[in-house]
This record gives structure tokens, C-alpha cells and sequence, in this order.
């Protein structure tokens, strides 16, 4: 795995280079940065600083994103089956129409994140953070909610998802109370 510089990748990414398999971007930063549809697949992005930065499009699938600050990003159609998002912070992320199954978002904070029409199919959200989330259409069968907090979501629908007695629910109830 190939250890790449922020400034180099976004410097090749300007000159119209766009696939970036496999390389290491551990705690790298990419505030405001413009990557719309750059394959980042099975890199290491753990720690990386993503603030605001636009990865519409972006292939990270089977990315390492552990920790990982992906507040206000733009996410919308990206591909992010089997990423690892372990504890990753995504505060009003938008993350629309994006392909997160199969991943792994235990514990990471999507408070205010746009989750709508997204394929969760399979993912494990467990003990994640996943308050004022905009659920419309997104496909939630086999997903691992158990002790997230859904509260103040919109348009869930957890009839195939997998929940516990610690599983917030929407209108902020436990199955346990």
C-alpha cells in the first residue's frame, strides 16, 4: 500500500487522474477538497479530515475510514460497500443514494446525516449515533441497529432491520420502557 501525501493526490487528481486503489492516507487532510468520482478503493483513510470536502461519485468500497471526519461531506451516490467506518464522525453528511452495504459504522455519529434512498443493506450501525437522520426509502434489510439511537429520525422504517431492548426508536422510546 503506497503512501500518498494529501496535496500530491489532490495535485494528480487536478491534472485529471482519478484512481487511487489501494493507497495509504492515514490522518490525511482533505478539507473543501473536490474528489467527485475518484476511486479511493481499499485505501486506508483512517483519521483522515474530511470536513467538507465533495466525494460525490467516489468508489471508497472496502476503505478503511476508522475515525475518520466526514462532517458536512458530500457523499451523495458514493460507493462505500464493506467500508469500515468504525467511530467515524459524519455530522450532516449527505449521504443520499450512497452504497453502504455490507459496512461497517459501528459506533461512528451520523447525527443530522441524509441517508435518503441509500442502500444499508447488511450494515452494522450498531451503538451508532444516528439522530435527525433522513431515512426516506433507505433499504435498512438486515441491518444492525442494535443500541443505535434513532431519535428524532424521519421516515425509518425497521420492519427487516435488527434492533435490541437498547435501540432508540424514532419517537425516543426503547422496546425496554
Amino acid at each position: 500500500m503506497d503512501t500518498i501525501a494529501a496535496e500530491e493526490l489532490i495535485a494528480r487528481y487536478n491534472q485529471g487522474e482519478r484512481h487511487f486503489e489501494r493507497c495509504n492516507l492515514e490522518q490525511a487532510n482533505f478539507f473543501e477538497a473536490m474528489l467527485v468520482d475518484i476511486d479511493l478503493t481499499e485505501c486506508c483513510l483512517n483519521r483522515a479530515y474530511l470536513p467538507y470536502a465533495n466525494l460525490r461519485g467516489a468508489n471508497l468500497s472496502s476503505a478503511q475510514l476508522r475515525r475518520a471526519e466526514l462532517s458536512d461531506a458530500q457523499l451523495h451516490q458514493a460507493n462505500l460497500v464493506n467500508a469500515d467506518l468504525q467511530q467515524a464522525t459524519g455530522l450532516r453528511t449527505n449521504l443520499s443514494f450512497a452504497n453502504l452495504s455490507r459496512a461497517d459504522l459501528r459506533e461512528a455519529n451520523l447525527s443530522g446525516a441524509d441517508l435518503r434512498n441509500a442502500d444499508l443493506s447488511n450494515a452494522d450501525l450498531s451503538n451508532a449515533d444516528l439522530r435527525r437522520v433522513n431515512f426516506r426509502d433507505a433499504d435498512l434489510r438486515g441491518t444492525n441497529l442494535r443500541g443505535a439511537n434513532l431519535a428524532r429520525s424521519t421516515d425509518v422504517n425497521l420492519s427487516d432491520a435488527i434492533v435490541d431492548a437498547f435501540t432508540v426508536y424514532p419517537d425516543g422510546h426503547r422496546q425496554a420502557d
